[in-house]
């Protein structure tokens, strides 16, 4: 989901009362990023408080490419990284993941080998459907095993647009709350939902009843669920006790616009940039009873702030044996104070931008190569910036492009390099940059080699359900990022 598909962010449609609801009960974060415009790296930095540069998950098989965990990736979350649910079960906590994991899907990184108690979800996207020769299905979890395969045992209409997976996805998060909460169990729940991620599904009840189309149809869904989650957990009478937090992982996927794609509002480009629209997110913190309601803040976050957060809402401190990015938001969000932080804007190994107060400067401007824009392929559809949309790779170290984002939020007008402004606040940001660069130690990349005999062709428990496919020879390759 982007920043501009909220009612409270002015979506025009205004089809998010919950989620609106839950901002006027709480607080509305502005500037929020995510610590990459793609999946799997974002939800890696999440719940290891760390830049995917720093905990494995980029690639260096190429220069400030994107990467992610298709099913032919050999990689995923190295054992040495520690995650938020390894952490939280020393306070005793139980944890479950729902939806897409996302961080490898071989045994080794199976969630529940990294913290998680119970898992109902998939490894990978819903893309599909596949043969079964090709390409296999994509399994779906519960705990340990698979218990049947996207487009078989869980259906997805890629005609209508007609899925139940939200459905699903809720009542377990429903389930489990009431569970923990007649044990008095403390509990941690990551819902790592899907459904606007494309092919976009809703189920039949919300088919055709959103203004935006089928895209809207999905983003009802997931509002009207975050509503029933919140809803539930006043009625078990521990929202007070409950700290919820709603953001996404990264900016609306402009490419699959208007049909599967969403709104970035005024930010430039989406998902796979590293402009305003690909990683800014909307993100908004509810507590009753302890967030003052209404609440609006322009703190610099980000998702890997919500590792730190946790564990200090869980009386426990981050790991102090490695570089940890995220911050505690605490004082931000109960006090309203203002923690000076930068944010860092990295695609792969290259860190192309830095946002420091209201200035961002960009060291390196991409949308993508003109082969694959020739294609089709655009990420800043109707957005043309000269000089800054580029579709060659452009350095600008040596004279960063940068922007005033208060009064150009879209990045459109570059301040003049002659400018005092441009040279006061390049001063502030140059520190922080030299800082940042000093002490970078990257982690062993994960998303380099490819092999189709690692995909999902026979995951555990397919045994049983007489699911298990043949596996061909073992051919690793260097895995294309085209961008």
């Amino acid at each position: 989901m982007g920043w501009g598909d909220l009612g409270v962010f002015g979506e025009p449609s205004k089809e998010t009362p919950n989620l609106d609801q839950m901002a006027s009960e709480g607080m509305l974060f502005l500037d929020f990023y995510t610590a990459n415009p793609l999946c799997s790296p974002s939800r890696a930095a999440l719940l290891t408080g760390r830049l995917p540069v720093r905990n494995g998950f980029y690639t260096t098989n190429a220069h400030a490419r994107n990467a992610y965990t298709p099913q032919d990736i050999v990689g995923g979350i190295p054992d040495s990284e520690l995650l938020l649910p390894e952490l939280l079960k020393k306070a005793g906590y139980t944890n479950k993941i729902i939806g897409k994991w996302h961080l490898g899907h071989r045994p080794q990184f199976h969630p529940m080998k990294h913290g998680f108690d119970e898992w109902f979800g998939s490894p990978n996207c819903h893309f599909g459907p596949f043969d079964n020769r090709a390409l296999p299905n994509i399994p779906v979890y519960r705990d340990w095993e698979m218990i049947g395969r996207y487009y078989e045992d869980f259906k997805i209409d890629l005609k209508t647009g007609e899925a139940n997976l939200t459905q699903i996805y809720l009542q377990e998060a429903l389930d489990f709350i009431s569970k923990q909460q007649a044990s008095q169990q403390p509990f941690f729940l990551y819902w790592a939902i899907d459904a606007t991620h494309a092919p976009v599904y809703a189920s039949k009840h919300f088919l055709g009843t959103s203004q935006r189309g089928l895209y809207g149809d999905a983003v009802r869904e997931i509002d009207d669920s975050i509503g029933k989650i919140l809803k539930h957990l006043q009625k078990l009478g521990i929202s007070e006790n409950t700290f919820v937090f709603f953001t996404s992982d990264n900016g609306a996927a402009l490419i699959s616009a208007p049909k599967q794609g969403g709104s970035n509002g005024r930010f430039l480009c989406g998902k796979q940039t590293t402009f305003e629209g690909g990683m800014r997110e909307p993100a908004i913190a509810w507590w009753p009873g302890h967030i003052p309601a209404g609440g609006v803040s322009h703190q610099l976050g980000n998702v890997m702030d919500l590792f730190t957060t946790s564990l200090s809402l869980a009386g426990l401190q981050p790991p102090s044996d490695r570089q940890i990015d995220g911050i505690d938001l605490l004082p931000a969000i109960l006090q309203g104070k203002l923690i000076d932080r930068p944010i860092f804007y990295y695609r792969g190994n290259e860190m192309m931008a830095v946002r420091v107060g209201i200035y961002k400067a960009h060291y390196w401007t991409w949308s993508n190569s003109w082969e694959e824009y020739s294609k089709g392929i655009d990420f800043c559809p109707g957005q043309n910036v000269s000089g800054v949309t580029t579709h060659t790779q452009e350095e600008h170290t040596t004279l960063p492009l940068l922007f005033h984002l208060g009064r150009d939020p879209g990045e459109k007008y570059p301040l003049s390099f002659a400018s005092d402004e441009y040279q006061r606040a390049m001063e502030q940001i140059s520190v922080v940059v030299q800082q940042h660069k000093a002490t970078m130690v990257p982690g062993e990349p994960q998303l380099n080699v490819c092999d189709k005999a690692v995909m999902n062709w026979s995951p555990p428990g397919c045994e049983k359900l007489g699911k298990c496919l043949k596996q061909p020879k073992s051919d690793p390759k260097k895995c294309f990022w085209p961008h």
